[in-house]
């Protein structure tokens, strides 16, 4: 049963990556509640620096994941409709575009990309120097032509700053509406 059903919210994973915008992640977890959605936070290991789980946890109502279950375990996050990563660093665009699935981050993302499903809608936050790499851009191509939105935009939103929380969220009500029309 999808996670919009059960929950009569559609179910948003969050996931965050180490950059800046990770310490405000609650105001967009806030604005994305405010929107209908039931998030749900995936965190890269080094992300969990940048973050304040347990007040992520109270505000979710859900468990902070950046590890696997164990094999057998019931997961303890609702399915997801649709997954934002925000912000998106180097190394996490980077794994994903190259089907490295070595946290569970990458892993949630190799997966829904293999299946087709949920609608991702990814936010880089990186240096310019990080932006010019050219696997960065090779990367960002793949990922554009399996389906992910992109929102970036380097040189109005140079690092540490990102496309901003309304921007992002308005693109993936879209994203989430068109998969809805179009699954």
């Amino acid at each position: 049963m999808s996670g919009s059903l059960q929950n009569k919210q559609p179910v948003l994973y969050v996931i965050v990556c180490a950059a800046p915008p990770a310490q405000y992640i609650q105001e967009f977890i806030e604005r994305a509640q405010g929107r209908g959605w039931d998030v749900c936070v995936i965190v890269t290991p080094q992300g969990t620096r940048f973050i304040d789980a347990p007040g992520l946890m109270a505000l979710t109502g859900h468990l902070v994941r950046n590890d696997y279950k164990l094999p057998g375990e019931a997961d303890p996050l609702p399915k997801a409709d649709a997954i934002v990563v925000v912000p998106a660093t180097f190394n996490t665009v980077n794994k994903v575009a190259g089907g490295i699935a070595d946290t569970l981050a990458t892993a949630i993302l190799c997966e829904a990309l293999g299946r087709g499903t949920p609608p991702i809608v990814l936010v880089p936050c990186l240096k310019m120097d990080l932006v010019r790499h050219p696997v960065f851009s090779r990367s960002i191509e793949m990922l554009r032509g399996c389906g992910v939105r992109i929102l970036h935009e380097p040189e109005r939103y140079p690092s540490p700053l990102m496309v901003p929380w309304d921007e992002i969220l308005e693109a993936l009500d879209q994203t989430h509406r068109k998969n809805q029309l179009y699954p």
